[in-house]
């Protein structure tokens, strides 16, 4: 049940962050996406498509699918917690702290949880079917498109081109 908390977090927590942010941060207004910039687009559809797929791993696992050992579990419950640091350092970026501050401790954190995600893809996924093989690509790939679409709309606000 933690790991399906982890995995809906972010798709909660960024429309709440839309809603709730200071005005001065000049984030995207979440009641008008016909302006938001593209690389929001990009983020909704693709963190979307990682949240759906996560949720489908979810229930299949709870719904016969292949059985999940405790420490696998543990494995992906690290790698999806380690989203909720990355959120928070992308959410300051995104208002009043600007990127250069916290590059560094964002690229350690992606850097950590794409190591979890290897060591639990390559030390517990052999066994996965296409359709689950499938689903963790979709979360995986999502969530990293989403990320990098994220980092490129803190990067280019702060040049001026956002």
């Amino acid at each position: 049940m933690l790991s399906l908390v982890a995995l809906l977090t972010p798709a909660l927590a960024l429309p709440l962050l839309l809603w709730l942010a200071p005005r001065a941060w000049a984030l995207p207004d979440p009641a008008s996406p016909s302006s938001w910039p593209a690389s929001f687009w990009v983020m909704a559809l693709a963190g979307t498509t990682a949240t759906l797929a996560g949720l489908l791993d979810w229930r299949f696992h709870r719904h016969g699918g292949r059985r999940i050992a405790a420490a696998e579990r543990r494995a992906e419950l690290l790698a999806l917690a380690l989203g909720l640091p990355l959120f928070v350092l992308l959410a300051l970026t995104s208002g009043p702290v600007p990127l250069r501050t916290l590059l560094v401790p964002i690229v350690a954190v992606a850097l950590a949880m794409t190591a979890l995600i290897m060591f639990d893809e390559v030390r517990f996924h052999r066994a996965c079917g296409r359709y689950e093989t499938l689903l963790h690509r979709f979360l995986v790939g999502g969530n990293g498109i989403a990320f990098l679409a994220w980092m490129a709309w803190c990067a280019g606000r702060e040049v001026g081109h956002g």
